[in-house]
C-alpha cells in the first residue's frame, strides 16, 4: 500500500452488517466450566485461522422457525443460533431431541449440511421445539466498518445436552474441542490462539463466573464498545490493533496503528492526518493507563503519509520520542530521536515482558522496518503484505528485487501471525509470504511475456494493459509503477534492456 493517487476512485462504502448468531456452548466441570471452541479454516474470507465459537449469519429460513418465548428478529436469531450450532458441532439444542440416537443425529446433520433437508423440516418432522429460555442472551457485537465482511452478532449462552457429543467435521472449520477458559486464555497469551474481541471477553468472563446467570449478566455489560463496535482489539496478548482513517489506496480505508506491550508499550504507525482520529487514539492510550500501560515511544515502519500522518501529534500529546530507520528519518517532517538498526531488540517491561526485534526490510520503502516478537514470532509488517488489497512497489523508492528478497527472509525466520498496516491479521504468516513471492514471480513472468510479444521496443502505455489484463482499468496507473519496478529488476538481471523507444528483451 501507499498513499492514494490523484484520480483514484474512492473506496467502496462500508458494507451493512448482516444479522448473525453465535453460541457460547458450555458444560459444567467441577466448580467451573468448559467451553467448546473451534478454529476457522485459513481459506475463509472472515476470521480465517482464528478461534471462535459456533455461529454464522442468519438465513431467510430461520425466520420461519417457531421459537417458544420469542418472536420476530429475536426468534430468527435463536433459530439461527440453533441451526449453526447443529451444523458446526452436531449438538441439537431443541426440546425433545435429547433422546435422539447419535447415529440418527449424524445422519440428520449430513442431510442438513448437504441441503437435502432443511433445519426447519428436521424440527417439524420430529416434533422438536426451540425455546428461548435455552438460549440466554450474552452480548451483542458489530464487526468494525473497516472489515470487508461485517456482522451484527448476538451471542447466546447455551448448556450442552448431556446426551449429545460436540464434534467438528472438516470443511469451513479445521478443528474443534472442549477447553477451560484458563487454558484458552493461556493459548491466546502465547499467540497460539487468535481471538476476536467478543470471544476473548467470553473466555475472560467465563474464567471467573460463579454461575451461568452471572456470566450472561457480565457478558451483556460494558465491553469497551460504542454502538456495539469494540474499540479494544487484542488478537493476542500485548498486541492492540487500532485502525485509523487515512488517505490510503483502496480497497483499504484505514491504516492499522498498533500498541505493543503489556506495560511499557510502543505506538506503531499512527498514520491519520486528521486530528480527531489521532485524538481517538490518544484517548484509547489514556484508557489503558489504569491497567499499567506506559507509552515509551512512537515507532514508524516507513515514511509514507498514511503511516506517519499523526506521529507528531501523538508524540507531542504524550511527550514521546519518535523512533525510525535512518532512511525514514530523512523523509519525514518529525524529529526522530532514535535510529533503528537491523537486528537490534526493543525490550519492553511489563507483566509479560516483550522483546521486539527490528528487521530492516526495504523494497516498498528504503527505510522500511518490520518488528518481530521473539517469543511468539508475531510480526508487525507495515507494508510488506496486506490483509486487504495489495502492495505497490514504486521506483525509485521501491525496489522489486529487494522487496522479494525480504519477503523470503521473513518466511525463512520463520514468522508467525502477520499484523499488516492494512486489513486483518494473517495467522499463517509463512503461507502468506510464500503466496506473495509466488504472485510476484507470476506477475514478473507476465511482464516478460508481454515484452516478448512485441517485435519492437514497447512503451509502458502498451505494455501495462497486456501485463495486467486481469485487473480493472482504474488500477492500471498503480500497476504501471509496479511494472516499472519489475522491469528494473529484470534489467539488472540482464533479461531486458531499455531503449529510447521503450523496453525490449536483452
Amino acid at each position: 500500500m501507499s498513499e492514494a493517487l490523484p484520480g483514484m476512485p474512492p473506496p467502496p462504502p462500508s458494507p451493512r452488517p448482516r444479522d448473525a448468531s453465535a453460541v457460547i456452548l458450555f458444560r459444567r466441570a467441577g466448580a467451573g466450566f468448559e467451553l467448546f471452541w473451534l478454529k476457522r479454516d485459513k481459506a475463509l474470507r472472515f476470521g480465517a485461522g482464528f478461534f471462535a465459537f459456533p455461529g454464522g449469519k442468519v438465513d431467510a429460513d430461520d425466520a420461519a422457525i417457531p421459537v417458544e418465548g420469542a418472536a420476530g428478529l429475536d426468534a430468527a436469531l435463536i433459530a439461527g443460533a440453533a441451526r449453526e450450532l447443529f451444523e458446526e458441532t452436531g449438538v441439537l439444542k431443541a426440546r425433545g431431541a435429547e433422546v435422539m440416537p447419535p447415529l440418527e443425529l449424524d445422519e440428520a446433520r449430513r442431510a442438513v449440511l448437504a441441503q437435502r433437508l432443511s433445519f426447519r423440516d428436521l424440527l417439524r418432522e420430529r416434533g422438536y421445539t426451540l425455546h428461548a429460555a435455552d438460549f440466554v442472551p450474552s452480548g451483542r457485537w458489530v464487526t468494525p466498518p473497516y472489515m470487508p465482511v461485517r456482522f451484527d452478532a448476538r451471542f447466546f449462552l447455551v448448556e450442552a445436552p448431556h446426551s449429545h457429543r460436540a464434534e467438528v467435521w472438516p470443511g469451513e472449520l479445521s478443528w474443534g474441542g472442549w477447553t477451560t477458559p484458563a487454558a484458552a486464555l493461556a493459548e491466546w497469551a502465547d499467540g497460539r490462539a487468535l481471538l476476536h474481541p467478543p470471544n476473548l471477553r467470553a473466555m475472560q468472563v467465563m474464567a471467573t463466573a460463579a454461575s451461568p446467570h452471572d456470566a450472561a449478566r457480565a457478558l451483556c455489560g460494558p465491553t469497551h464498545c460504542e454502538d456495539y463496535v469494540s474499540e479494544r482489539i487484542e488478537f493476542q496478548r500485548g498486541i492492540f490493533l487500532y485502525p485509523l482513517v487515512t488517505p490510503t489506496l483502496p480497497p483499504a480505508t484505514h491504516t492499522n496503528a498498533y500498541v505493543l506491550g503489556t506495560g511499557e508499550c510502543l505506538i506503531v504507525d499512527p498514520g491519520a492526518p486528521d486530528d480527531a482520529e489521532v485524538d481517538r487514539l490518544v484517548r484509547f492510550l489514556h484508557s489503558l493507563a489504569p491497567e499499567g500501560y506506559r507509552p515509551r515511544a512512537v515507532v514508524l515502519t516507513h515514511h509514507h503519509g498514511d503511516h506517519v500522518g499523526g506521529a507528531r501529534r501523538v508524540a507531542e500529546s504524550l511527550g514521546l520520542p519518535v523512533w525510525a530507520h535512518e532512511r525514514t528519518a530523512d523523509r519525514v517532517g518529525v524529529p526522530v530521536a532514535r535510529s533503528l538498526k537491523d537486528g537490534e531488540v526493543l525490550a519492553l517491561d511489563g507483566p509479560r515482558p516483550m522483546r521486539w526485534r527490528v528487521l530492516h526490510t526495504p523494497g516498498h520503502a528504503r527505510g522500511h522496518v518490520t518488528l518481530v516478537d521473539e517469543a511468539t514470532k508475531a510480526a508487525v509488517v507495515g507494508d510488506m503484505v496486506a490483509g486487504v488489497g495489495t502492495i505497490v512497489i514504486d521506483p525509485p523508492e521501491g525496489d522489486m528485487g529487494e522487496y522479494v528478497a525480504q519477503l523470503k527472509r521473513l518466511a525463512a525466520l520463520p514468522v508467525g501471525t502477520l499484523y499488516p498496516a492494512h486489513g486483518p491479521a494473517i495467522p499463517d504468516g509463512v503461507a502468506k509470504l510464500e503466496e506473495y513471492v509466488a504472485h510476484r514471480a507470476w506477475r514478473e513472468a507476465k511482464v516478460l511475456e508481454a515484452v516478448a510479444s512485441f517485435a519492437r521496443p514497447v512503451c509502458m502505455d502498451e505494455l501495462v494493459p497486456r501485463a495486467y489484463d486481469d485487473v480493472a482499468a482504474f488500477v492500471l496507473p498503480i500497476a504501471e509503477r509496479s511494472t516499472l519496478a519489475i522491469l528494473e529488476k529484470l534489467s539488472r538481471e540482464g533479461r531486458v534492456t531499455r531503449a529510447a523507444e521503450g523496453w525490449k528483451l536483452a
